[in-house]
């Protein structure tokens, strides 16, 4: 990582809730959610929660490095409506070797919707992808 990451550096993100963000999209082709009622979905929210971390650090990636989230504590609080606007504030507050540790917050503009923490590891990109190119022959899924 280039310097200048420091503990307690935070960031913010946003998200207008589309209809494609909402429990009946998820897994549509299979209709798994289809009959649940048409809100932010927890799975987009953990997905926006690690968005915002990555915003908050991707200016600081050297250009062979990016991360990948390894660990999430998300409490989902409270629904949110497709056209609301959900913010996120993404703190980070720790960083040991290649960890990364996150708190974060999202609110609709009614109320706090989530929160919890997230770990994120940095990862060299051509180690990663030799990593998945024997994880992919291993699984028989060349050619």
């Amino acid at each position: 990582m280039k310097a200048g990451l420091k503990v307690g550096a935070k960031a913010e993100h946003r998200l207008t809730v589309a209809m494609r963000h909402t429990v009946p999209a998820l897994f549509a082709e299979e209709g798994a959610f289809l009959a649940m009622p048409p809100v932010f979905a927890t799975a987009y929210m953990t997905g926006l929660m690690e968005w915002a971390c990555v915003e908050l650090i991707r200016p600081f990636y050297e250009a062979d490095e990016d991360t990948l989230g390894i660990h999430v504590d998300f409490s989902h609080l409270a629904p949110t409506l497709p056209g609301q606007v959900i913010t996120v504030t993404a703190e980070l507050t720790g960083i040991e070797g290649r960890r990364l540790d996150f708190r974060l917050a999202a609110h609709d503009g009614i109320d706090t919707i989530g929160e919890g923490r997230h770990q994120r590891a940095l990862i060299d990109k051509l180690k990663f992808a030799n990593r998945l190119a024997a994880r992919r022959a291993a699984a028989g899924l060349e050619g």
